[in-house]
Formats: structure tokens, sequence, C-alpha cells
């Protein structure tokens, strides 16, 4: 298996999806990562990240019910995959390895 590597968007929008838990649909990813990281996304950049996001098997897709308010379309929830764990922990730990021993180098 080859490791996937995440883009700092990416990460966003899939730790958005993991905040959200059951609730996370592209409306709710887009007001998380505006509301907690102050990035307020376009609906094509989001969408266009969860299509490819969803081809490289990080998350996954499942169709609700229908909303009366959406015009009878159903919400689309988006899922992270084990995968999608795997690969955040990943870029977690990668980051944390560069930041270690640096934390006041920006500081002055």
């Amino acid at each position: 298996m080859t490791e996937t590597y995440l883009g700092e968007f990416e990460q966003m929008v899939l730790l958005s999806v993991l905040r959200l838990g059951e609730d996370a649909y592209g409306l709710a990813i887009g007001e998380e990562m505006a509301e907690v990281a102050g990035r307020s996304p376009s609906s094509g950049a989001l969408y266009t990240t969860l299509d490819r996001l969803q081809r490289k098997g990080l998350v996954r897709s499942e169709v609700g019910e229908t909303a009366s308010g959406r015009g009878g379309r159903p919400r689309r929830y988006i899922r992270l995959t084990p995968e999608g764990r795997l690969a955040l922990s990943r870029a977690r730990h990668r980051l944390l390895a560069l930041w270690d021993g640096i934390e006041g180098a920006l500081d002055g």
C-alpha cells in the first residue's frame, strides 16, 4: 500500500468531517471550516476535494433522506474511512515531528 500524502486543504476537509461525525455533509463541512479554521471554501473547491478524497478511498458518501428545504434533494453525508483516519494520523505525526524543537523559532 502506498502512503497517501495530504495537502493542507484536504487535511482541513478531513478534520472537519471527523469533527462533525454523523452530521458531516457539504454545507456543514464548509461552515465548520469557516468557524473553526477561519477558511471559507467555495462550494466548487469543497466538492471537488470531497470527490478526490472519495476516489482516493479516504471518505465515502451516503445519501440521506430527502429534505423538503432542499427542493426534495437528499443530502450526501460524508464519512471518514479507516484509510482516511490513517492518512490524517500520519499527516499529524509528520507535522508534529517538523515542529518538534522549533516551537519558539517564530517568536520575535
